[in-house]
């Protein structure tokens, strides 16, 4: 077959033509792909800063009173979770120093966290014991704490870490006073705690046994002589960062 000059333009334009547009609409496609894993490592990165935030609820010891901000139990546990290239938002902080399950309970309806966090941590009710408060209200009370760091932590169980109260009877600070006494009412409202945790199938850590080691370790308090120092906190830490690290991993 033979073909005009003519004939033969029209061909290579069209080739031409059809070429261009393929090529137009692989670049197209391309950058829609691109596009599309752009928009889904923004929702990743956006979903690990979600999960892992940390909401740490209680009293003094939560608080770090008498101690620098640094060495606050829960700074230090979310420094140690950052050394494990772990990307932890700070601790957002709700605890005061005094304050019962009562108070606490009336502190976070102020502050009204928004919840959904990757982590929430309880210790609360040794200004119970201090007060001479009954064990009956004082579980009611840790039983609607515990809801409340429930749904804080987006209904998951495992995200909820509670430790045991510490016995301030070993410090300097109660010198004078029962220290037999003071240990075995920090034993039965920790009890409770126990039990309350063991129901609601969330973490219970006990760490009273710890606070104990200060009556032969000076380090280990504070210089107001009734709180722990940064060196128990630490303690406190190591006895819960594996399962935390499990938690957040």
């Amino acid at each position: 077959m033979r073909y005009t000059k003519l004939t033969l333009s029209v061909l290579f334009t069209i080739n031409l033509l059809f070429i261009l547009t393929f090529a137009l609409g692989g670049c197209l496609q391309d950058n829609d792909n691109e596009e599309k894993m752009q928009n889904n490592l923004q929702s990743s990165d956006s979903t690990v800063r979600e999960e892992l935030s940390y909401l740490a609820m209680g009293d003094s010891y939560t608080i770090g009173e008498s101690v620098d901000p640094s060495m606050r139990w829960p700074v230090q546990l979310v420094e140690r979770l950052r050394e494990d290239s772990l990307e932890v938002n700070d601790a957002e902080i709700i605890a005061r120093t005094g304050w019962t399950t009562g108070e606490l309970i009336s502190g976070i309806e102020a502050e009204d966290p928004a919840g959904n966090y990757g982590l929430v941590s309880l210790l609360i009710g040794v200004n119970n014991q201090y007060r001479g408060l009954p064990t009956g209200s004082f579980r009611t009370e840790f039983v609607q704490l515990l809801n409340i760091a429930l749904d804080k932590a987006g209904g998951d169980k495992a995200k909820v870490i509670v430790l045991s109260i510490p016995d301030w009877g070993v410090m300097p600070f109660a010198e004078g006073r029962d220290r037999e006494k003071i240990a075995e009412e920090i034993d039965s409202f920790n009890a409770v705690v126990k039990e309350e945790c063991r129901q609601a199938g969330i973490s219970f850590f006990d760490i009273t046994g710890i606070s104990r080691q200060a009556k032969n370790d000076a380090s280990l308090v504070a210089s107001d002589g009734l709180h722990p120092s940064g060196e128990m906190y630490k303690l406190w830490v190591h006895r819960v960062y594996p399962a935390v690290l499990e938690i957040l991993k």
